[in-house]
This record gives structure tokens, C-alpha cells and sequence, in this order.
């Protein structure tokens, strides 16, 4: 089969929807990508696959979108694709309407988090709850990364074959590693017996970025390294004036290392992984942390509560509050044995249910590949 890869951004493509082309390749299939160009489309690209730059756009500007959607509709009556995978909610809806309209035969979506889910005016949320109404009329296949969206899916009306598929990452790249764990801490100066707590996201405020800024002042025995960088087609504040302060109040304890290639390398050297998110579909960085052997620190919200078992792999604490991180964060600094204990079960979790293998098999299967 003849198959499109459609996601929003590089950045989407690079990290969450490459793995299924590969899978789909191995399978004997022609796969093609679209999203909008970036930097992070030269992975793709220099492992074979053909990237098609559509001018996507993260927004919810008429104009933009009657654009995205005009080259997505040109390009799919060129192109004879068999099969449509869409990701992602804008990109998502317009590549399903434009394959509905080209004539694809088959078309399938994978919802990474319903915006109707997320903080926001009432009219967004209402907004969003009908554009994906909509959209579960021209989809074959209806998949969500997290198993409560699956069924608010299904509950809603909007697809109800929906499937809650997950997310998986390879446990052989993400697993301990003492050697990487000995060079990276030497090169960033962590001593041996020191708390290393890591973030792994994007900089944008609904990570949570300012209740762990606030939160890690009050864990005096700790050290924070915040890893990832800002796209430029995120909104929201810049968080500018948190990291300021943070960089007064915890001076040398706070590391912002910027976007990273090496993040396993980097899990592999810390001691608890931080997610304070205010929402999410089903993290990858979370499971990249259970796999690496970490306690994980979420807040209980869809997708995180699917990962963390609180009390045995991790704590999860409400969103947008500081002092129950900081309280969690404080029990795992003080006390080595708990973390490695938590870590030592996250990971047997972690490989019993997010194993990207498993993971890509299954959603292929459920694609009629």
C-alpha cells in the first residue's frame, strides 16, 4: 500500500510519528510524510523517506488552514495514497477532510489529546468537541494514544470503534545505563550522591514548568535540569520572568541544557523524572523516564494517571499546585532506596506496557497493514 504520514510540525514527525513509518515500511509498504518543513525533518529524510512540506499551520487562523487544507487535497488526489494517517487535532481534521474529498480509500487518526480535554474558554472546548464530531465521520480507523480518551471517544459519539492504541518507546535505548550515567554527570558537574530531577518537554507553560520552578525551592537537596527548548509555533507566555527568578532562587541548582539528542543519555544520568503537565495524551518522556529505571512525578491528569502507579512507580499530585510537588519531590531527594525501588518498578511496567515494538505492531495491525 501507498501510505501518507500527516502531523502538524517536524518536531511531531521526528519524535512520535517516525517509529510508525518504519514499522509500515518494514511491512513492505510505501510510506510518505507531510508536515509542515523544519530542521528536524532531515532524520526522516536521511533514513529514505520522502517528506512532502505542506504549510501547515498551529493555529486556528481560516486563512492558514484553507491553505494547509488546499495543498493537502492537491497532494493527495496526486499522489493515489491507499491509506491517510492523521495526527494531531488541526492537522488531523483537515487531512481527514482532504483525503475525504480526494477520494482516499482509507482513512485513519490518531488523537495525541483532545483540545476539548485541555484548560480553556468554553467555547474552544465546545469548539473542538464538535470539529472532532465531525472529523469521526470521515474516519475508518479512530485511535487515541490514551485509554480514557479512547473512551471519552466512544461516550461522545465521536468514534466508537475508537481505540485506545498507547504509546511506546525501546526499552534497549532506554534503560539504565551506569557509564552514560558516570560521563554525563562528570560533564555536567553533578556529584556523585547528588538529586538530579529532570524535566524532559517543550517550554511552554501548560508543561508546568512554573509550579516545578517554584516547587524545586523548597528541596534544598536537589539539583533541576530542564531539557528541551521552545518551538516557534508554540503559544502562550514565554515563562521568561519564572526562569528568572528560579535562576536567583536556585542559582547553580537549576541547568537549562537546551534541546538534546542524547536524551537517553541524559534519563540514564538523573534520579527522578518531573511532568507537571496541566494536560496531555499519553507522554512519551514518561515512559522514557519508567524505562530508564526513574521515579516519575506527574500531575493526575489523562495520560500520566495511565502511566504512573502512585506509590509504587511514582507519585502523581494535582495540576497547577506546588507545594504536593514539592512534597513529593522532597520524599524521593531524601531517600535513595525509595527511588530506585520506584524506578525498578516503573521500568517492569514500562516494558510490560509500552513497548514500542508491541505498540507500533498493534496500531499497524488496527491500519489494515
Amino acid at each position: 500500500m501507498k501510505v501518507a504520514q500527516v502531523c502538524n510540525v517536524d518536531f511531531a514527525m521526528r519524535h512520535f510519528v517516525l517509529p510508525v513509518m518504519r514499522g509500515a515500511r518494514d511491512r513492505g509498504h510505501e510510506v510518505v510524510g507531510l508536515c509542515a518543513e523544519g530542521p528536524l525533518l532531515d532524520v526522516p529524510r536521511a533514513e529514505g523517506f520522502r517528506i512532502i512540506p505542506v504549510p501547515m499551520a498551529r493555529s486556528l487562523n481560516p486563512l492558514a488552514q484553507a491553505r494547509a487544507f488546499a495543498a493537502l487535497l492537491r497532494v493527495f488526489r496526486e499522489e493515489g495514497f491507499d491509506l491517510v494517517h492523521a495526527h494531531m487535532p488541526i492537522s488531523g481534521l483537515l487531512a481527514r477532510a482532504a483525503a475525504k474529498a480526494a477520494g482516499v480509500p482509507r482513512i485513519a487518526y490518531t488523537g495525541h489529546g483532545f483540545l476539548f480535554n485541555q484548560p480553556g474558554p468554553g467555547w474552544r472546548r465546545g469548539l473542538s468537541l464538535g470539529l472532532e464530531w465531525l472529523g469521526g465521520r470521515a474516519t475508518d480507523v479512530f485511535l487515541t494514544v490514551s485509554e480514557e480518551e479512547a473512551a471519552d471517544a466512544r461516550r461522545l459519539g465521536i468514534a466508537r470503534g475508537a481505540v485506545g492504541i498507547g504509546n511506546g518507546r525501546d526499552p534497549a535505548r532506554f534503560r539504565p545505563d551506569p557509564a552514560a550515567r558516570a560521563a554525563l554527570r562528570a560533564e555536567l558537574g553533578a556529584a556523585e550522591g547528588e538529586c538530579v530531577v529532570v524535566i524532559v518537554s517543550r517550554l511552554v507553560r501548560h508543561k508546568g514548568h512554573p509550579e516545578l520552578l517554584r516547587a524545586m525551592e523548597a528541596v534544598p537537596d536537589a539539583t533541576l535540569w530542564v531539557v528541551g527548548e521552545r518551538l516557534p509555533t508554540d503559544h502562550g507566555p514565554d515563562m521568561a520572568e519564572d526562569f528568572a527568578r528560579a535562576r536567583r532562587e536556585l542559582g547553580p541548582r537549576l541547568r537549562l541544557l537546551g534541546y538534546r539528542t542524547d536524551v537517553a543519555r541524559l534519563l540514564a544520568a538523573a534520579d527522578v523524572f518531573c511532568l507537571p503537565s496541566h494536560f496531555e495524551g499519553l507522554p512519551m518522556s514518561v515512559i522514557e523516564a519508567m524505562l530508564t529505571g526513574l521515579p516519575v512525578v506527574a500531575t493526575d491528569i489523562r495520560g500520566p494517571r495511565e502511566q504512573v502507579v502512585p506509590g509504587e512507580t511514582g507519585f502523581l499530585v494535582p495540576p497547577l499546585t506546588v507545594d504536593p510537588l514539592a512534597e513529593s519531590l522532597r520524599a524521593l531527594s531524601g531517600d535513595a532506596a525509595l527511588r530506585a525501588r520506584m524506578g525498578a518498578a516503573g521500568r517492569a511496567r514500562a516494558v510490560e506496557r509500552f513497548d514500542e515494538a508491541r505498540i507500533i505492531g498493534r496500531t499497524l495491525d488496527l491500519l489494515g497493514l
